[in-house]
């Protein structure tokens, strides 16, 4: 199954989707509209963002408080309230979203040195936005950036719709962002812990703010994530649980000390895709499948090799390791085995047990402490499901947390559904699987339902694969 004429061809086609997943948009993205300057740009009516002197966000360095008609994408790309870049490619053509949700928007700061994120102009990382809706439910959503986006990327997919459900919703950076987020002048694995910290940090901070401005506390509080947002969710429920009620993890990264990790499978991608592609080579082929990649995911291979798996190994290793390669900065891109230095050569098992205490220290357990659902897709081709969420589930199980989890492995979805639209008849998009799991979270932790079977979710024969899915 070497990639044809007409995949190659989808590929180009796909290039301006090569930010998606855990590389996301660069620093380089343009920053937010002018309109940030401004500290309230709209003007309170008949009760509508009345609350705004009462919003004061604790701890933050800097923030600005708006009151605007519509807090959904919708509204905010045209108000300038949002940045398109660093949610681009996350959903797939055709997914509705609600729109006309009017409330207060708080984007701010905490304190700290790195300035990859160049969001509103500021150049000043751990940017969060905060949104309060009018009519709100007594609710919280908290989610943090997947791949290496800035504070909006949860804005289209996760956003727009607890939004308009009356959840007040939160999102964080992270404390790095950008493909060198990895140089913000921590140690090993520093920027990855800083993730965790900074999450906890929002959370804190959105539940005072709220509790302030709506005069009550969040009565429930929700922790939900894509890719590395999922690693967050499931950080914070095995870490932090006394913040929150529950979680989604939608195909979260796994890091583990002893593996799987990134490391374990993506150096074999580097490795044998090129043979595999030149020569249709079976070993290389069989490779690839024995690291983890899903029999299947072949008419993915070429795309990610191209986009993801190069980068997302040079990036995470110096992150982690940065040793391995001496004074190379993340190594040298698509290089051919047997090249110095060469992160087609990296073997993480025979690495000093210094890299693994680096990695151990933002790994996983799978003693989550409240309730989370997972979904993942079968095609997953960045993450692959049988190194990451088959892995974690059994995690789960092990520490004797399965009576609080439950997994859906999804036929056909992969990494990120901007893909879906230039494969319809192969892959179908996790958004709407992602919000029924939201639905069957809430309703198990607030009403006692229990969520459906967990297991495989089946492609329908079908309907609209793009804005439903039954769990």
């Amino acid at each position: 199954m070497r990639p044809t004429t007409t995949s190659r061809r989808r590929i180009t086609a796909l290039a301006t989707a090569a930010s998606l997943a855990l590389l996301g948009a660069l620093a380089t993205a343009e920053p937010a509209s002018a309109h940030r300057d401004t500290p309230h740009p709209g003007t309170a009516r008949n009760g509508h963002c009345d609350r705004q002197s009462k919003v004061r966000v604790p701890g933050a360095e800097v923030q600005k408080v708006a009151c605007l008609d519509d807090l959904t994408t919708a509204g905010t790309v045209a108000s300038g309230h949002t940045n398109a870049n660093d949610w681009a490619g996350l959903n797939a053509a055709g997914t509705v979203n609600p729109t006309g949700i009017p409330g207060i928007q708080v984007d701010g700061y905490f304190p700290d040195t790195s300035t990859t994120n160049t969001n509103n102009g500021w150049n000043h990382d751990s940017q969060f936005v905060l949104r309060l809706p009018d009519h709100w439910n007594g609710g919280l959503v908290v989610s943090g950036a997947p791949g290496v986006r800035g504070q909006y990327a949860n804005d289209f997919i996760i956003g727009d719709w607890v939004l308009s459900k009356g959840y007040a919703f939160a999102s964080t950076d992270k404390g790095n962002t950008g493909a060198a987020f990895y140089r913000d002048g921590s140690a090993p694995g520093g920027s990855i812990r800083e993730w965790n910290s900074r999450v906890t940090q929002l959370t804190v901070a959105a539940k005072a703010t709220l509790k302030k401005a709506y005069t009550k506390a969040p009565k429930r509080t929700w922790m939900v994530g894509i890719s590395n947002g999922g690693y967050l969710t499931r950080w914070q429920l095995e870490n932090r649980p006394d913040l929150y009620d529950g979680g989604v993890d939608w195909e979260g990264t796994l890091f583990r000390s002893e593996g799987p990790n990134l490391f374990t499978y993506l150096p074999t991608a580097l490795k044998n895709y090129p043979k595999y592609a030149a020569t249709g080579d079976q070993a290389a082929h069989d490779a690839m499948i024995a690291a983890g990649f899903a029999p299947g995911s072949e008419f993915l291979w070429a795309f990610h090799y191209s986009y993801y798996w190069d980068l997302t190994q040079r990036i995470y290793r110096e992150e982690f390791d940065p040793q391995w390669d001496g004074a190379l900065d993340a190594g040298v891109p698509f290089c051919a085995s047997g090249t110095p230095s060469c992160d087609a050569d990296y073997d993480y098992a025979s690495r000093p047990q210094s890299v693994k205490d680096v990695v151990r220290s933002v790994s996983l357990t799978g003693k989550i402490r409240k309730p989370m659902i997972t979904v993942h897709g079968t095609l997953d081709t960045l993450l692959p499901i049988s190194t990451d969420s088959d892995e974690y589930d059994r995690l789960i199980d092990q520490a004797g947390s399965g009576s609080l989890h439950r997994y859906y492995r999804v036929a056909d979805g992969t990494h990120t559904d901007g893909l879906y639209t230039a494969y319809p008849d192969k892959l179908r998009p996790l958004l709407p699987c992602a919000r029924s799991a939201f639905d069957a979270l809430t309703g198990w932790v607030e009403r006692g339902t229990a969520p459906p079977a967990e297991g495989f979710v089946a492609r329908p024969s079908s309907g609209d694969l793009v804005n439903t899915c039954t769990l």
